[in-house]
């Protein structure tokens, strides 16, 4: 019996059993699923966070009097502590946030080939009005200067970026996000500026829209409105920090330009030689590698899952085999004693296992490229295919037949022709 004889045999018997096979199938199928599916969602979160924080580009970073992350508990009682290297950090100065002075000293001090632009976040609960239109109470307000256009990645459809009057001033001039354009001026960025609209209970006058950034809805860019940071400062609140971005005209000069950024900074947040940083330089591509680190723990729930379930579904499978040794000791006493080798039973049976784990995991990848890319939909990222993912659980999938389906292919091969035609 050749080799096609053999799969075309094993499959005619898988289809002959549907209930049980199907059963079986759904199980694996089920497991695999929840690993493509995981996956896949957390490659559309991976190519969100790209689309998102790519804004900045690889030659930016950003100095912030904190990092980016949620602290418990306060600062450390005593006024001085030990750092590892031995130097020492005042407990004063941790957490001190950057001021209005200090961010423009910064500015004008930063000689190096690089767009420096300061900023200071105003509200991230917003509600913008235009005549008897409102939006939702989620609009960011953010205060910003003239070069916070270029360093954030944002673009101007119509309209004009902010002067150095505007900024002085701190006028009511803002440039709106298109997510306002759509909501308050029907998509029509042109008809928006010169538009009076207000935000909160303070009047604007619109002198710019800005092109839809579209990719991703992670950080929902396009629901923004940009006012001047001195306008912040008068409107919302002078407390709060600062924030610097730091844009430089070439990628190689990145390490230099973060080296000089931090030796200019220190001596205006007043720090001797032997005290340790009291600010963080965040680089845009670092900030990516930090959150990819958290979804790390997700990946490895995912792949649990499936091994817990592809473990079940082995040992199912492995009764179901054993089960179809039974009901067909009389067909494989008859193809013995007409002269089918051990061999050849054996090959069947387990070519019957692989198909239908196999089976499982053709099911459970495609419903899981479709789970993980309506994430991805969610998100409004691009198709997410995880190709080498895919691979993997086709691969899992095959030796899980194959070491399910072995123990009941051995001892079918091991069957007494003359027995097997007797068996009941």
């Amino acid at each position: 019996m050749t080799f096609s004889d053999i799969l075309s045999l094993s499959w005619r018997t898988i289809r002959s059993n549907r209930l049980r096979t199907g059963i079986t199938v759904s199980i694996i199928a089920f497991g695999i699923m929840a690993l493509i599916g995981i996956i896949t969602a957390i490659e559309a979160m991976n190519q969100s966070l790209y689309e998102n924080f790519s804004i900045l580009g690889a030659n930016s970073f950003s100095i912030r009097y904190r990092e980016r992350n949620f602290r418990m508990g306060g600062p450390p009682r005593s006024d001085v502590k030990k750092t590892k290297k031995g130097t020492k950090e005042r407990a004063s100065n941790m957490g001190r946030i950057i001021t209005y002075d200090e961010a423009r000293t910064f500015k004008q001090r930063y000689g190096f080939p690089a767009t420096v632009s300061i900023s200071k976040a105003g509200t991230f609960n917003g509600t913008v009005f235009f005549d008897e239109v409102k939006t939702n109470p989620n609009v960011r307000v953010m205060g910003g200067d003239e070069n916070y256009l270029l360093n954030s990645g944002y673009e101007l459809v119509a309209g004009r970026n902010f002067n150095s009057l505007d900024i002085e001033s701190g006028r009511g001039v803002v440039i709106i996000g298109n997510d306002i354009v759509k909501k308050l001026f029907r998509s029509n960025p042109e008809y928006a500026v010169g538009k009076v609209i207000r935000i909160g209970n303070n009047r604007y006058r619109v002198i710019g829209t800005l092109k839809e950034r579209g990719a991703s809805s992670f950080l929902a860019l396009d629901n923004i409105c940009i006012i001047t940071y001195n306008n912040v400062r008068r409107v919302y609140s002078g407390d709060g920090s600062f924030s610097i971005t730091v844009k430089a005209n070439d990628f190689a000069q990145m390490d230099a330009g973060v080296g000089e950024a931090t030796g200019i900074f220190r001596p205006i947040r007043k720090l001797s030689p032997k005290d340790v940083d009291n600010f963080y330089i965040d680089r845009s591509d670092s900030l990516v590698e930090t959150f990819k680190n958290l979804l790390r723990f997700v990946r490895l729930a995912a792949i649990l899952i499936g091994i817990i379930t592809l473990i079940g579904a082995a040992i199912g499978l492995t009764n179901i085999m054993l089960v179809a040794v039974n009901e067909r000791t009389r067909e494989i006493g008859l193809s013995k004693s007409i002269g089918a080798k051990g061999q050849t039973i054996r090959t069947q049976f387990l070519w019957e296992s692989i198909l239908i784990s196999l089976l499982g995991a053709v099911i459970g990848v495609i419903l899981g490229v479709i789970v993980g890319n309506g994430f991805a939909l969610f998100l409004k990222t691009g198709f997410v295919v995880p190709w080498i993912w895919v691979g993997v659980g086709v691969g899992i999938c095959f030796f899980t037949g194959l070491i399910a389906g072995l123990y009941p292919a051995i001892k079918a091969s091991k069957l007494d022709p003359i027995n097997a035609l007797r068996y009941e």
